[in-house]
């Protein structure tokens, strides 16, 4: 049976694929019946605090991903071409957290099998 902790980050992946999407959707509802991922990248950067988020999501989405290819070799768990898949066509949002519940159930499998966490 999952972890508490694994159906938090299922509820977070949920909020993170939903949330940033109203937010697109509102973006082409405004912007016109396309993704323009030009003007959504200068919008993005169109001030000091909106370039001070790109940043920071940028460098940390890109710390995660590392550490999550990494986890995925250690503890030989499936899915990772799927999360990252849905990083860049969902959102981050929902990738993260995704892995973080994936992550969760294997441990858990690991430890039924008395594996533990594989070094």
């Amino acid at each position: 049976m999952p972890s508490s902790l694994s159906w938090v980050y299922l509820a977070l992946a949920i909020a993170g694929g939903v949330l940033p999407w109203l937010a697109n959707l509102e973006f082409i509802h405004t912007y016109g019946q396309t993704f323009d991922i030009g003007l959504f990248v200068r919008l993005a950067n169109g001030n000091p605090a909106a370039q001070s988020l790109s940043r920071d999501l940028a460098i940390g989405a890109t710390a995660i991903t590392v550490w999550m290819v990494s986890e995925t070799r250690r503890l030989r768990l499936r899915g990772l071409g799927w999360v990252l898949l849905s990083c860049v066509t969902i959102a981050f949002a929902f990738g993260a957290p995704m892995f973080l519940y994936l992550r969760e159930r294997r441990l858990a499998e690991l430890e039924r099998q008395g594996l533990g966490g594989i070094g």
